[in-house]
């Protein structure tokens, strides 16, 4: 008989603004008792309103951790202080390993019409946090698409998604550590999934249109539109289509159990280590081997 995870905790989501003014949607990450080790954050954005994202993110510093932005929808350039530049578009990813250290921004590159997608953080181990910043930008044609029973999909970011005896491979690599699993999936009404997972990662699930039924029959629970659900440790993942359509994110990764002491955007696991990422960004040598 397999084991189903069921629905252990959920985190609603809040409004917030981050960047020059974005408005935008934090669950995961909106305070301390809102993680998932080894996952940081998760900021959901979406409005037709320029006024709500026009002011984009201008630039910023990051030390520590990995950090990935997904585009639903819209047009937005990055730019970083090691050179690199590359363009966000709907559909689309850019998998950032911040490091030792990289200086960035990410800024619309339209006046008008929808802005929607998400960011994730996530942490990197100790051992792996002073590494060089790298990044690779994501295409949308580059991201797999799996059919699912029922008329659903299935769009493979990053990890090996496992359906229906087949394994389907992202284009992403996150750290060897966490070995990362990010899906956006899309059910039809009616229409269910279940998917295997391995044993003592952490996973969440976060519906962005619609509402989840979620865990096994004998103890469903319903996860609302823009919350985080936080699953059991042991067994597979399985959900419905609760009375519509849904779309929403599955992510899963290995946790660290290392400390986590984080000052806005530094994420490190010392106290000292933080005062020097401050130190390091003042002086100019933020990222400098």
């Amino acid at each position: 008989m397999t084991l189903i995870r069921p629905l252990a905790r959920i985190i609603p989501s809040v409004q917030t603004s981050d960047g020059g003014g974005v408005t935008l949607r934090r669950s995961l990450g909106k305070d301390q008792a809102s993680r998932l080790d080894p996952f940081l954050m998760l900021d959901a954005f979406s409005s037709e309103d320029p006024e709500d994202y026009i002011a984009g993110f201008p630039p910023h510093p990051h030390r520590g951790f990995e950090a990935v932005t997904y585009m639903l929808d819209g047009h937005m350039r990055h730019e970083d202080s090691l050179g690199h530049s590359g363009e966000l578009k709907g559909g689309g990813a850019q998998w950032m390993i911040a490091g030792r250290g990289i200086v960035h921004s990410e800024m619309p590159r339209q006046e008008a019409g929808r802005m929607r997608g998400f960011q994730l953080w996530i942490n990197l181990p100790a051992r792996d946090k002073m590494c060089p910043a790298s990044y690779r930008d994501i295409q949308a044609d580059e991201i797999p698409v799996i059919d699912l029973a029922g008329g659903g999909r299935a769009k493979v970011i990053a990890g090996a998604f496992v359906h229906d005896g087949r394994t389907v491979d992202g284009p992403a690599r996150g750290g060897a550590v966490t070995r990362p699993l990010y899906v956006d999936v899309t059910l039809p009404a009616g229409a269910s999934l279940t998917s295997p997972l391995p044993d003592g990662h952490a996973a969440f699930l976060y519906p962005y249109e619609g509402r989840l039924a979620v865990g096994p029959e004998d103890d469903t629970k319903i996860l609302e539109n823009q919350n985080a659900g936080i699953l059991a440790r042991i067994g597979d993942v399985a959900v419905a289509a609760f009375d519509g359509p849904v779309r929403f994110l599955l992510l899963a990764a290995h946790p660290l159990d290392e400390p986590v002491v984080q000052h806005g955007p530094f994420v490190m696991n010392t106290r000292e280590e933080i005062e020097q990422a401050v130190a390091d960004y003042r002086a100019g040598t933020l990222g400098l081997p």
